[in-house]
């Protein structure tokens, strides 16, 4: 029986073999597990493994895996909110994750701030941009990202680390490449205005189980994968 460590290796060895193809180092991209729907034995099995970073869409689910794994001895994992972050969330996420990827607004990064408890180390923040402008999907527009991350930047208790991105599903490895390669020059352009408060700029979080290969091409320097680490998801419990 394939097992999450089985997965995990070859996810890893995807993600180098795109490297290699693209003329990188493997070490420029990380692997993000995202965990959502599976309990904390998944998880536990994928830290065991080896795997560090997890994401969560499920801002309660996230909560309560982060507290029984701590619980469980399990406190050097490093969790992730890559779901939206409704207001009467924020507190939730400012208390027990350690990065957002989902900021597309200033009233929920203003929330995050005020909220992140005092001894904690600052939030991870990175920005979504609805690069190709998808209808159903979350993100700030691109030509507002700058004046975003300035604004965030500003912010006690947040460090904005990047960009994230989800696209619309596209039908092969040119396509895929095409909307990644222009959140790329996004986040290469903000990275160059040289703004107070971005100095640790340095995230691009594209890429998923189908399109990986394209997105670490373009450049990310983090990927998130679930389905091929965790396999086919059970019924969510949002």
């Amino acid at each position: 029986m394939t097992t999450i460590a089985d997965n995990l290796q070859r996810v890893r060895a995807r993600i180098a073999k795109a490297c290699a193809a693209a003329g990188r180092d493997p070490a420029t991209v990380s692997l993000l597990a995202v965990s959502k729907t599976f309990g904390p034995q998944a998880v536990a099995e994928a830290a065991a493994a080896g795997q560090r970073a997890f994401g969560e869409n499920y801002i309660q689910e996230g909560v309560s895996k982060v507290l029984a794994l701590r619980a469980a001895g399990l406190d050097a994992l490093q969790w992730h909110c890559i779901g939206p972050v409704q207001s009467n969330k924020t507190r939730l996420v400012a208390e027990h994750f350690d990065w957002v990827q989902t900021i597309d607004r200033l009233k929920t990064a203003e929330r995050l701030a005020a909220q992140r408890p005092a001894h904690l180390p600052a939030l991870q923040i990175c920005l979504q941009v609805n690069v190709d402008g998808g209808q159903t999907k979350a993100g700030v527009p691109p030509e507002e990202a700058l004046a975003l991350a300035q604004a965030v930047a500003q912010l006690p208790q947040l460090r904005v680390r990047g960009l994230m991105s989800i696209p619309e599903q596209a039908p092969d490895f040119e396509a895929q490449l095409a909307v990644h390669l222009s959140a790329k020059r996004l986040f290469d352009h903000i990275r160059a205005q040289g703004v107070a408060g971005l100095e640790d700029f340095d995230i691009l979080s594209l890429g998923m189980t189908a399109d990986l290969e394209a997105a670490i091409h373009a450049g990310s320097t983090m990927v998130r994968v679930g389905t091929g680490i965790f396999g086919s998801r059970p019924r969510a419990n949002a």
